[in-house]
Parts: C-alpha cells; sequence; structure tokens
C-alpha cells in the first residue's frame, strides 16, 4: 500500500493514515521456520564444497 502525504496535511489525517498502515498485516517470508542448527556427517568445508557442485 501506498501512502502519499503532502506538507499541508492537517495532523489528524496524518495520524489517520499512519494508524491505518500500522494495523496493516504483514504476509512474506516466514525466518523461524528455518531457525536451528544443522548437524554434519562431514567437514563444514567438504560440505560447502559438495553443496556448490551441485549448481554446475
Amino acid at each position: 500500500m501506498v501512502t502519499i502525504i503532502k506538507k499541508k496535511t492537517p495532523k489528524g489525517r496524518l495520524r489517520a493514515l499512519v494508524k491505518r498502515a500500522k494495523s496493516v498485516p504483514q504476509e512474506g517470508f516466514d525466518a523461524k521456520k528455518h531457525l536451528g542448527k544443522w548437524k554434519l556427517d562431514e567437514d563444514a568445508l567438504a560440505t560447502q564444497k559438495r553443496l556448490r557442485d551441485e549448481w554446475e
């Protein structure tokens, strides 16, 4: 949502616009889903090289 605020906007209207903008729920990337530790069975450098080779 885009809100255009001009210099002559009254304070009451400005407060209403800010309040409405904060109440909009944000959708997007859920980073908590990817948090945690990754248990490695091999050396970290070897894993990194193996993962990078998959791109080629």
